[in-house]
C-alpha cells in the first residue's frame, strides 16, 4: 500500500486545505507560493501517479477527500495540506487498470474528510458507483473475502469509508474494518517498536489491519530541512532500518496484512512485500 497514495500530484497553485492549522494559513498569507513550493516538499509522500504505482504492485490506497472553500462546483478533491487531483479524475485512472487486469483487486480506503457536508458525501456515494458499479465487493465478514470469491462474483475494488455514512451503503466497508495505527515519530527504532507492539496486539479478528511504515516529520525537523524536504531527510535515511523491519515479518493471521510506505519506489519495499505472500504459501505447503 502507499501512504497518501494521491500526494503525487499536489497543486501549489491551490490553497491551503482547511484542516491545516491557522499557524500554516498564516505562513502561507505572508509568503505566498514560496511557502507553498516549501509546504509540497513535505506534503508530497509519492512520485508514482496511481496508474504507475498500480503497475508497480501497489493495491492499497490511502484516500483523503476534501471540498475547496468557496468552490462554485463543489468539486472534491484528494487533498494533503493542499489540493491534488479531482477524486473523479483518479477513480477513472483506477477503474482503467482494472478494466485492462480483470484478475486485480485494489483496496480503495476514504480515511479523512475535511469540509464535506452530507450532499458531498452522496455525491461521492454516487461518484463511486458510477464509476466502479458492480466492481465493488459488498460488506460482508473479512475472512470470506479469497480471491476466488472474488473473481466468482466478479467484484475487484473494496471501498472503506471511515463515516458514519458507510452504515446506509452495502458497497462501503466501515472504516473500523480497516484500522491504521499511527507511530507518530520521526524515529526509526520508535517505529519499529510501535509496528511490532501493533503487530503482537494483532488486529480485532474479522478486520484488515495496516502496519504504517511512514516516520511523521515535528515542526524542528521541518524547519531544518526545510529546502530539503521529506524524502531526503527523512525517508531516504531511515530506509534501511524499516526495509529490515519488513523483511523480518510474516503475512498470515498472526503477522502482518497490509504495509503502506511513502515513495513506495524506493529500495525494494513493494517486492519485499509480494515476497512475504510467497512465504505464505509456502507454508501452507509445508503444513499439508
Amino acid at each position: 500500500g502507499s501512504h497518501d497514495s494521491f500526494s503525487f500530484y499536489i497543486d501549489e497553485a491551490s490553497p491551503v486545505g482547511p484542516e491545516q492549522p491557522e499557524t500554516v494559513q498564516n505562513f502561507v498569507s505572508v509568503f505566498g507560493t514560496v511557502a507553498k513550493k516549501l509546504m509540497r516538499k513535505w506534503l508530497a509522500t509519492q512520485t508514482m501517479n496511481f496508474t504507475s504505482q498500480l503497475g508497480a504492485g501497489i493495491r492499497y490506497f490511502d484516500l483523503r477527500i476534501s471540498t475547496k472553500p468557496r468552490d462554485p462546483d463543489n468539486e472534491l478533491y484528494f487533498a494533503h495540506g493542499l489540493f491534488s487531483a479531482k477524486v473523479k479524475e483518479g477513480l477513472e485512472e483506477i477503474n482503467t487498470f482494472l478494466a485492462e487486469h480483470p484478475k486485480e483487486v485494489v483496496f480503495l480506503d476514504f480515511n479523512h474528510f475535511y469540509g464535506m457536508q452530507k450532499y458531498h458525501h452522496e455525491k461521492l456515494v454516487q461518484m463511486l458507483k458510477d464509476t466502479y458499479g458492480n466492481k465493488m465487493c459488498p460488506a460482508i465478514f473479512a475472512h470470506e473475502v479469497t480471491l476466488q470469491y472474488l473473481w466468482e462474483k466478479e467484484h475487484q475494488v473494496l471501498v472503506f469509508y471511515h463515516s458514519p455514512v458507510a452504515v446506509e451503503v452495502a458497497f462501503l466497508w466501515p472504516g473500523q474494518m480497516m484500522p491504521a495505527p499511527w507511530a507518530n515519530t520521526t524515529d526509526p527504532e520508535k517505529l519499529i517498536q510501535f509496528l511490532q507492539a501493533s503487530i503482537t496486539e494483532r488486529r480485532k479478528k474479522g478486520s484488515f489491519f495496516i502496519s504504517q511504515v511512514v516516520l511523521t516529520p515535528k515542526a524542528s525537523t521541518v524547519v531544518k530541512g526545510v529546502a530539503s524536504g521529506l524524502r531526503e531527510t527523512i525517508t531516504e535515511r531511515a530506509l534501511p532500518a524499516m526495509m529490515e523491519w519488513v523483511r523480518t515479518q510474516k503475512a498470515g493471521e498472526s503477522g502482518v496484512n497490509i504495509i503502506t510506505a511513502d515513495f513506495v519506489e524506493l529500495g525494494d519495499f513493494i517486492s519485499t512485500v509480494i515476497k512475504l505472500n510467497y512465504a505464505l504459501d509456502e507454508g501452507e505447503d509445508d503444513t499439508t
